[in-house]
């Protein structure tokens, strides 16, 4: 798709368990918060309601972040790659600022 063609949800590439991964960021720092994976309905549905919602491929099933913790991402712009193969996500983080399911604001937080 080059520049300024219009985008369809349907030219996103999925894998072969129909997923695509979703980097999530903090838009006004740029501070990478999480790497998840949404289907077409989770994809759909973020789009719809403006807050991330994605498939677990652990407990396989569809989840909207923050619905039990109350660190919710508010949806602020969606981005995808060259390759329509990979999206990005910039969002407000809501709640306690915590976007790691271990209390830290970001998955990310170990370094080697």
């Amino acid at each position: 798709m080059k520049k300024g063609s219009k985008f369809s949800a349907g030219s996103l590439k999925y894998d072969k368990d129909g997923l695509i991964p979703a980097i999530v960021q903090d838009y006004k720092t740029g501070e990478v918060l999480m790497l998840a994976y949404m289907n077409k309905d989770s994809f759909r549905k973020t789009m719809k309601i403006k807050k991330t919602c994605f498939w677990s491929r652990s407990r396989q099933k569809y989840w909207i972040k923050g619905e039990t913790s109350g660190n919710i991402q508010v949806v602020r712009a969606v981005y995808y790659d060259c390759d329509m193969d990979t999206l990005l996500i910039k969002v407000k983080q809501l709640g306690d600022g915590v976007a790691c399911h271990t209390g830290n604001r970001s998955c990310f937080y170990r370094k080697i």
